[in-house]
């Protein structure tokens, strides 16, 4: 790989990294109004059916990677005490101090780190979940990332993706989801943080990311064994969990 495409790929992971410092202050009220709610269900229901593969009810530490404000970590305790489960440590990893600096006001009881997907800054084998939610897509090299989350969980470890993957959209009511991702959520995001491409960039971004099948794919070629996937809200949003094996 020649050093020129080296560096429009580092480009536009910088790119993307300032964009999310850029809405980090609205990313949440944002994400509530857009999703009505919703994305909620999606990520508690990932939790669940990690501590149901796992079946312990001590873990170590869970990850979250490209943790943005840090959400998906409140679900993570929530529901860990919910199926009684004792979980150590809480660790988020962020490339954008803006959406760290928002993580820290609101999550009290975990570590915050910032750092890539594809350069995790945590030991080998040292982590028992790594989850990232709504964040691989954003993740240039994320063969890299795949890797790492590999080298970094211990064995029998889990994966937990949740993400907006590429649908093969053809009747009517997926011409109209289609239509609410490209013409209004933009509108509506972009009002609510002043930034219309950040908005715009979502709908693009999805249309240029994988199928759930070539993220399956992609897992198992990184040596993961695929334990489970669910499709939610007519394919908007697909929820996947990977093992490493034990």
């Amino acid at each position: 790989m020649g050093i020129e495409k080296l560096t429009d790929k580092a480009e536009k992971q910088e790119k993307i990294v300032s964009m999310f410092d850029d809405i980090a202050s609205t990313y949440d009220t944002a994400n509530r109004v857009l999703s009505m709610g919703i994305d909620i269900q999606w990520r508690k229901k990932g939790c669940d059916k990690a501590f149901e593969i796992l079946d312990t009810d001590r873990l170590e530490q869970v990850t979250d990677v490209a943790t943005g404000t840090g959400d998906l970590l409140i679900y993570w305790r929530e529901q860990a005490r919910k199926n009684g489960v004792t979980i150590n440590k809480y660790v988020g990893i962020d490339p954008s101090t803006g959406m760290l600096d928002v993580a820290r006001k609101k999550v009290d009881f975990a570590e915050f780190i910032v750092g890539k997907a594809q350069e995790l800054p945590i030991a080998d084998e040292s982590t028992d979940v790594i989850s990232i939610s709504y964040g691989i897509r954003n993740v240039v090299d994320r063969i890299e990332a795949l890797q790492e989350f590999h080298r970094a969980l211990k064995p029998g470890g889990i994966v937990m993706i949740l993400e907006f993957t590429k649908q093969d959209r053809s009747g009517l009511v997926d011409k109209v989801v289609d239509f609410g991702m490209k013409k209004i959520l933009p509108r509506i995001g972009g009002l609510i943080s002043k930034n219309y491409e950040a908005y715009k960039y979502l709908p693009d971004s999805i249309e240029e990311f994988l199928t759930t099948e070539m993220l399956s794919h992609e897992l198992e070629e990184a040596g993961f064994e695929m334990r489970y996937t669910q499709s939610f809200s007519m394919g908007i949003s697909t929820l996947l969990l990977a093992q490493k094996s034990g």
